[in-house]
C-alpha cells in the first residue's frame, strides 16, 4: 500500500503547488489593494475592458470549427447563441444565460440533430 502512495507522491505534490499558486493569485488583489489604497488608472481600465474581451475570445474560439455548409448547418449553435443573447438581455444574469444556452445546445445535439 505504501508503494501506491509513493507513486502518487509527485502528482499530489503538483496538485498542492497548483492549489497554492491559485490561492496566491486570487488573494493578491485583496492584499495589494487593502488599506484604502486606490488602484491605478491602468488597473481600473483593464478591469473594465478585459471581461468583455475575454468573453468575445471564448465565443470566437467556441464557434471557430462550426460547419456552416454541412448538416446540421450550425443550427444548434445559432439557436443556443440567440437564446443566450435573449436571456442575457431579458434577465441580465450570466449564470442563467450560459446555463440555459448550454442545456439547449446539448439537448439539440443529443436529441434533435
Amino acid at each position: 500500500m505504501s508503494e501506491t502512495i509513493l507513486r502518487g507522491g509527485p502528482l499530489i505534490l503538483a496538485i498542492g503547488v497548483i492549489c497554492i499558486i491559485t490561492l496566491c493569485t486570487r488573494a493578491f488583489p485583496f492584499v495589494f489593494f487593502s488599506g484604502g489604497r486606490k488602484p491605478s488608472a491602468l488597473v481600473l481600465y483593464l478591469g473594465r475592458v478585459l471581461p468583455p474581451a475575454i468573453v468575445a475570445l471564448l465565443v470566437i474560439y467556441s464557434l471557430k470549427d462550426v460547419a456552416l455548409f454541412s448538416p446540421p448547418y450550425a443550427i444548434p449553435e445559432a439557436v443556443a447563441c440567440l437564446l443566450v443573447l435573449a436571456l442575457q438581455q431579458w434577465r441580465r444574469n450570466a449564470m442563467l444565460s450560459i446555463g440555459l444556452g448550454t442545456l439547449a445546445y446539448m439537448a439539440m445535439i443529443q436529441w434533435v440533430f
